[in-house]
C-alpha cells in the first residue's frame, strides 16, 4: 500500500509527531496490499518550507522512499485548504491509498479539509490500522482524549487517518536510503487562498506547545496575568515554553493557543512542571503523557498530587524565585 504523509516542520526541523505519523505510515504501508502498477510500498512525504530544512537523511531513516517540498514561492505560510488541495493533487501522482497526518492542530485540520475536497470520512487519533480483506481499514483510536479506546472500520479510498501525538513511538529503521527530494508547485484555485494563518514565534522561540520538551504550567493560583513572569522565566532557564489550565484562558489572563487540556493541547514533555493548578479531569487528560509531573501547590490535597512524580507544597511566590536563583547559580 503507497501511504502519502504530511510532514510539520519547526524550527528545529521535523516535529515529533511528524515522526510518529511516519512511523505509523510506514507500518501501515509494509502491512497493506501493493498498489497497481508499485513495484514495493512508497512511503510518500510532504513538507511545506524551503527544500534546504527538509532532512532527507533523517526522512529515510524513518522510511520515506519519496519527499516532496512546497517551497514558498509557491505557498507561503499556512493555509489549511491549499495544503489540503496539495495533498488531493499528490494522490494521483504517488498513487496513495492513504494519506497520515499527526494528530495536531495542524494536521487535524488539514486532513478535515481533505475529506471534505474527496468526500472520504476521516479516523482521527489513530493507534493502529490494519488492512482487512475487502480494502477497509481496521483502526483502534482515542476517543474522549484518550480515556477510551475505540475499535473501528475505516471505509474510504483514500483512507484519511491522524496519528495520536502521544502513543505511538517514533522508531527509526536500519540501512535506510535518503529519498530523492522534489519540488512540487501545487496547482490551486485562489479561492484555496482565502484563510491563510500567520504563526508568530514570540516569546517561546519558536518552540511548539504540542512539541516541547518542558512544560512550565501556570493555574489559577498564579493569581494573575503579572504572576506570569517568573514562570516565563523558568521555562526560558529550563528551554522550555509556558502553558495554562483553562480557567487562566477564561480569565482572559493568557491566550487560548497556551491551554492545556481536554479543550487545549495535548502535551508529552519529559517534564511538566505544574504550578497552581488543581488538576481537573479535563486539564489531566491533556497532560497525562507527560513523562515525568512535578507539581508546586499550597494545597496537599490538589487532586493533581495523585498524578505527580514529585510535589512541592508552598508558595509560588517563594518557590519559583528559588528556583531560579539556584538554576541560574548552577549555569
Amino acid at each position: 500500500m503507497n501511504v502519502l504523509c504530511l510532514v510539520e516542520l519547526d524550527e528545529a526541523g521535523v516535529t515529533d509527531a511528524s515522526l510518529r505519523a511516519l512511523t505509523f505510515a510506514r507500518s501501515l504501508a509494509t502491512g497493506g496490499p501493493a498498489a497497481p502498477g508499485a513495484t514495493g510500498p512508497v512511503v510518500a512525504a510532504v513538507a511545506f518550507g524551503p527544500a534546504d530544512r527538509v532532512p532527507a537523511s533523517l526522512l529515510g531513516r524513518y522510511g520515506v522512499t519519496e519527499a516532496y517540498v512546497v517551497e514558498p514561492s509557491a505557498l507561503d505560510g499556512y493555509a489549511p485548504q491549499a495544503w489540503a488541495r496539495t495533498l488531493e493533487g499528490l494522490l494521483s501522482v504517488t498513487l496513495a491509498a492513504a494519506v497520515v497526518a499527526a494528530g495536531t492542530d495542524c494536521g487535524s485540520e488539514v486532513l478535515a479539509h481533505l475529506g471534505a475536497l474527496t468526500g472520504q470520512p476521516m479516523a482521527a487519533n489513530c493507534l493502529t490500522a490494519s488492512p482487512e480483506a475487502d480494502g477497509t481499514l481496521a483502526v483502534s483510536r482515542q476517543r474522549w482524549a484518550g480515556l477510551l479506546i475505540e475499535d473501528a472500520i475505516l471505509d474510504g479510498t483514500p483512507a484519511l487517518l491522524t496519528v495520536a501525538t502521544d502513543v505511538v513511538p517514533p522508531v527509526p529503521v536500519d540501512d535506510a536510503a535518503d529519498p530523492a527530494v522534489l519540488v512540487h508547485e501545487p496547482d490551486l484555485d485562489p479561492a484555496d487562498l482565502r484563510v491563510r494563518a500567520a504563526v508568530s514565534a514570540g516569546r517561546d522561540g519558536g518552540v511548539s506547545l504540542a512539541t516541547a520538551r518542558v512544560v512550565v504550567g501556570g493555574g489559577r493560583g498564579v493569581g494573575g496575568p503579572d504572576g506570569f513572569a517568573p514562570l516565563e522565566e523558568l521555562a526560558r532557564l529550563l528551554g522550555g515554553v509556558v502553558g495554562v489550565s483553562r480557567v487562566v484562558t477564561s480569565q482572559g489572563w493568557r491566550p487560548h493557543t497556551q491551554q492545556v487540556g481536554q479543550t487545549g493541547t495535548k502535551i508529552t514533555p519529559e517534564l511538566y512542571l505544574a504550578c497552581g493548578i488543581s488538576g481537573a479531569i479535563q486539564h489531566m487528560a491533556g497532560c497525562a503523557s507527560a513523562k515525568h509531573i512535578v507539581v508546586i501547590n499550597t494545597d496537599p490535597a490538589a487532586p493533581i498530587l495523585s498524578r505527580a512524580d514529585y510535589a512541592v507544597i508552598g508558595d509560588l511566590a517563594e518557590v519559583i524565585p528559588a528556583l531560579v536563583a539556584a538554576l541560574k547559580e548552577r549555569a
